[in-house]
């Protein structure tokens, strides 16, 4: 096995977010869950040019990252690349600065259905780009399904109280 070079250490370290993309069982759900647990206290407190602003950092960085580890690993979109999901959960909250709880799972639960079962253009995203940015692209798609239906569920709730 070649040696890895201290860059490729902190990209795989970024595209695995740490340890948990290495949990042996669905990596993907857990990054997904880590990214709504720490939403309340690192996301969702910023004004919207805030979050806006965070989004683009981890979609640039983790484009890089999921290019250079899959490089590094050897796979195309590894299932341990996990920082994908917390870009397309973040994104799934985009709109809302503060949330109830059951609003988060609901966020949570909307993008993991999308992210698992790529409705189109989901799927298309992540074959349609080389990759890192494949790898972000779906995941972003699927967190702007879940941000619409997520929002589109508040505003039906808003409208009946």
């Amino acid at each position: 096995m070649p040696t890895r070079s201290p860059l490729d250490t902190l990209a795989t370290a970024l595209a695995t977010l740490g340890p948990i993309g290495h949990f042996p069982k669905a990596p993907g759900t857990w990054g997904s869950l880590a990214a709504v647990v720490a939403a309340p206290w690192l996301f969702l407190p910023l004004p919207p040019a805030g979050r806006l602003a965070v989004l683009a950092a981890v979609f640039v960085v983790g484009t890089w990252a999921c290019s250079r580890a899959e490089k590094v690993l050897g796979a195309k979109d590894p299932g341990c690349v996990i920082i994908d999901e917390l870009f397309g959960q973040w994104l799934a909250l985009l709109l809302f600065a503060a949330m109830p709880l059951w609003y988060l799972t609901l966020g949570f639960v909307l993008f993991r259905i999308f992210d698992i079962l790529k409705p189109w253009p989901v799927k298309w995203a992540e074959t349609a780009f080389p990759g890192g940015l494949g790898v972000m692209a779906d995941d972003g798609v699927a967190g702007l399904y879940a941000l619409g239906f997520l929002h589109l569920i508040h505003y039906l709730l808003t409208m009946l109280a």
